[in-house]
Formats: structure tokens, sequence, C-alpha cells
């Protein structure tokens, strides 16, 4: 396991006892003086070695230069960027930091643009992840990578602040820690210790989580959580941490998917369709990351983390297909499928987020179709929401974090009609599966909100984007932050968020009867 910091200054050191990695963007690493950079190299590397090596990169589309042996290299970023990709060119930077890796302790110096600070310090925190049970992984205490950062704005070089630094150390932090709770298998990761990990954040934050677990569940109405989970040995829990401002003009909640382990239910999955899925809590991982990068980093409105925990297993208690679920929304669900189990957990999730902590903006984030990485990939996450211009700002902070994410359609009139059921109010899955599946999911949860929610809602399916190869991705930190990044107080949050308030896509409205006014979709 590795410590990463974070510094805005380059600290002299030796290749031949620290290894050095110098990356950024072709354009950027020409503007590099050798003096710039001199102070990594000893007296290892002369400037004429230095300029060779820079007018050798030709990336197609990364290239990297050896120094002085494999503990010296340059490496450029892809040069061509779509509209639909980052800038930042987070995904390369992350496979450039992973083949250089060379342990002990070492530099990776980033040449970057302002704007790019965020989501490239947190693309090498992907490159380091915490959890390993390889024997004698704990033995490499020693370990330490230090990122240091030369940023050009309007072509000079700028110092990074305190508090922008502290907003990398933090964020990378909490970036670990999700992609280490979806990393962990269930026999280390269940539902109570899920909930250990709440509470240690809880602890950290000065905030004492809500949790309702077991059969208090049935007994207050959660039947999606409860029937989900009520087979499993560790029993499900809701559970949430409040962030609460006195005053606050908004109330937000994130809702998140914890499956710690999904099986399908008595609808099994297949013995290799099986395999990876310890990592259906990622929605829930990264509430819990952002929540905590967010409020240690000043948040300025009220936010709730609403974690739907639950092992889908099976057993004599498992639920059954033509089962009938009370939700806590107060409607019915005909179970046709114990594999679409996701949606239930997060719908009495966001139900609750609007009948008791009475949410005007509500993100769910979910690990929730295969279908998804079918729609948009497995870089960019699924975005489905009611409101415009909450899709427009996702979009933009997706490029903006580096966690990337496509909209997908928006016609319930025309979709939720799949959900019909004779006998319940709706059914969890839908009749034909070729039919637009990852909205018609999101859909599903959106149904239990209320015919007359006023409010803002916004679903991220990541199941393809939470993980890449074996490894969990910490998907969804980035993401979150900076789409509520206005509500910061810190500077480099507020530079990657949104340019605008969400609430420009709505209008206050007075409540003729009640008198306060309450938020209204425009």
């Amino acid at each position: 396991m590795a410590t990463l910091e974070f510094s805005g200054t380059l600290e002299p050191s030796d290749p031949y006892d620290n290894a050095v990695l110098i990356v950024g963007q072709l354009k950027h690493l020409s503007k590099l003086c050798f003096e710039d950079v001199q102070c990594k190299f000893g007296a290892r590397v002369d400037s004429e070695t230095y300029s060779t090596c820079i007018s050798s990169l030709h990336p197609s589309p990364t290239d990297q230069c050896s120094l002085w042996l494999n503990s010296a290299t340059v490496a450029a970023l892809p040069l061509k960027c779509s509209r639909h990709n980052t800038p930042s060119r987070c995904h390369s930077l992350t496979k450039l930091v992973k083949s250089c890796l060379a342990g002990g302790q070492e530099y990776i110096v980033i040449v970057c643009e302002h704007e790019n600070v965020y989501a490239s310090g947190l693309a090498v925190a992907r490159a380091l992840p915490l959890y390993s049970a390889k024997s004698g992984s704990h033995n490499n205490s020693a370990r330490k990578v230090t990122v240091e950062f030369i940023v050009y704005e309007d072509e000079k070089i700028i110092p990074l602040s305190n508090d922008e630094l502290q907003c990398l150390r933090v964020a990378a932090d909490s970036l670990r820690l999700t992609a280490k709770i979806v990393d962990m298998p269930c026999s280390e990761m269940n539902v109570d210790n899920f909930l250990q990990e709440i509470q240690d954040v809880g602890r950290q934050l000065g905030i004492t989580p809500t949790i309702i677990s077991g059969e208090e569940l049935a007994l207050k109405g959660f039947g999606g959580i409860y029937g989900v989970g009520k087979a499993a040995v560790v029993p499900p829990a809701l559970a949430i941490l409040s962030h609460i401002v006195p005053n606050s003009t908004e109330t937000i909640a994130w809702v998140g998917k914890g499956i710690v382990y999904d099986t399908g239910g008595l609808c099994i999955k297949t013995k290799t369709g099986m395999c990876g899925m310890k990592r259906d809590c990622g929605g829930a991982a990264a509430v819990l990351g952002a929540f905590k990068t967010a409020v240690k980093l000043g948040f300025s409105e009220t936010l709730h983390a609403v974690f739907c925990l639950a092992d889908n297993a099976v057993g004599p208690l498992a639920q059954r297909p033509d089962d009938i679920v009370h939700m806590y929304s107060g409607r019915t669900v005909e179970i046709n499928n114990t594999d679409a189990e996701g949606r239930l957990v997060l719908a009495d999730g966001v139900a609750y987020a609007v009948k008791d902590l009475r949410s005007d903006i509500i993100v769910d984030i979910a690990t929730l179709t295969g279908a998804q990485g079918i729609a948009t990939g497995k870089y960019h996450a699924s975005i489905l929401t009611n409101n415009e211009k909450l899709e427009e700002q996702c979009i933009k902070v997706g490029r903006s974090s580096g966690d990337l994410v496509h909209p997908v359609p928006f016609t319930p009139e025309l979709h939720s009609p799949e959900f019909s059921s004779a006998i319940a109010d709706m059914k969890n899955s839908v009749a034909d599966r070729g039919n637009a599946q990852v909205s018609c999911a999101g859909l599903f949860i959106m149904s239990h909100l209320g015919q007359d929610y006023p409010g803002a809602w916004l679903h991220i399916d990541i199941a393809s984007p939470s993980y890449s190869g074996e490894r969990a991705t910490g998907y969804g930190v980035a993401l979150l932050t900076s789409l509520f990044g206005d509500r910061s107080l810190n500077p480099l949050l507020r530079l990657v968020g949104p340019a605008g308030s969400i609430n420009n896509g709505m209008a206050m409205e007075e409540d003729e009867e009640d008198g306060p006014k309450r938020l209204k979709l425009t």
C-alpha cells in the first residue's frame, strides 16, 4: 500500500534513489525549460539529453522516453481529444502511471493546465489501489508516491494554493477508499463491514449516522431493501449521513446502491456472470467517498448521503418471483426478476429522501444495468434526469472531472408501460429487454419519487466505468464533488464545478395554500 502526497513545488531528487516520471501533453512539455525540472535529475541528465528526449516524443496515442535507465522518464499524453472526452486525458494518464511505477519512494511530475489539476491528481490515485490480499502486500509501508504539479494558466506557470493541495489530498484519499470498498470481497465487505466504513467516516466528520436495519426495515415499510436482503446471513440496512447547514437554501441527497454481493437471487446468475458481483456496491461506495470529500472541504448547503445496503443472497427466505413488495413510497411492486434488485433498494432510498429528508435535488448512483456498458460504454456513465439544466451541467463537469457521462433518453410516457402489472402498481423488470433498458431502469426509480415531486432528480448508472480490468476505479467521487462544486468553499472544486447553480433550471413559485415558496421545474 502506497502513501500518496501532493505538492505544488518540485523537490530536489536523484533518480538513483527516487524514480521520477514527468508527464503531460506535448504542447506543455515543449514549453518546459530544462532548468524547470533539472532538480529532479540530480547530475544524471543533461540539457541536451532532455531536449533530445522531448523532441523524440510522438504520442499515438501516448509515448514515453527514458532519460536515465528506467528511473527517469518523460511521457506524453494523447494529442487528440474529442468533444465527448475529458481534456485532461486522465484515462491515459492512469495507464501511463501504472506502467511507470517503480516502487519505493518516487515522484510523478504532472505538467498541465489549471482546470485539469483535479482530474489529473485523481488519475494518479486510481493507479494506487489500497486493497490487496497478496501475501506480503502489507509489508510495503515504506512506499511513497509524491505528485508534483507544474501548472499553466494563460501561458504562465502558477503555484497551487494550500487549499487546492488539500482538496487533492482529501479527494484522492476518498477515491481510494471508494475503490477499496468495491475491490473487497463480500467475505470482508458485507453489510456490517460497510456500515463500519460509514461510521468511520461519520466519526471523522463529527456526524452520527442514522441506521435502520433488519426487521426494523420491514416494520417501517422499506419493503424494497428488506425484500432484497432478507435471505442473507447479515441483514440489510438503510444508513444516512447528514451534513446539516442552518439556513441553507436547498437540501441535496445522494443515494447509493450498496449491494455488497449480487447472486441474482432465485433468478440466479450464471457461474461466470456472478464473478465480479462484489462490485455491485459501487454506487454506495462512491456516495461515501464523495460525501467525505464534500463535507471535509466545506459544503455550503444541507447534504444527505443515503446508503441502500443489502446482500442479494439465495436461501429459504429469499424473495421469490411473483411476490408483491410494498415499497416505502406506498407503491406495490410485483417481482418478475429477483436479479433486478438494485432499483428496488434505490426506490426505497429516493422515497426516503423525499418523504423524510425533504430533498430539493436527488442524485442516485448505481451499478444498475449490464446494458449501460452497451449503451454508453466502459468510460461514460449513463445519466437520466427530469431536468435539462442538470443534464447539461453533469455532462460539463464529467469532462472537467474525468468521470465522463452521456445522457440516455428521458421519455417516461413511452417507457413506463414496460413495467405494467395486472395485480400490482408495477413490475420490477421490463417486458421488452430490447427497449431502452438503461432508461427504463432509471424510470422505475423515479416513479417512487411521487407524481408531485417538485425538485430535480438525476440517475447515474456506473455499471461499466466503476471498474477497469480487475480493479475498481473509484468512479463517482470526482463527478459528484464537481457537479456540486459551486456549493463548495474549496477553490479547486469551484473551478471544475458548473458555472451556474442547478437552480437556473428551476423557478420559485408561490404555493397559494401553504404560502412558502417551493421549487418547481421549468
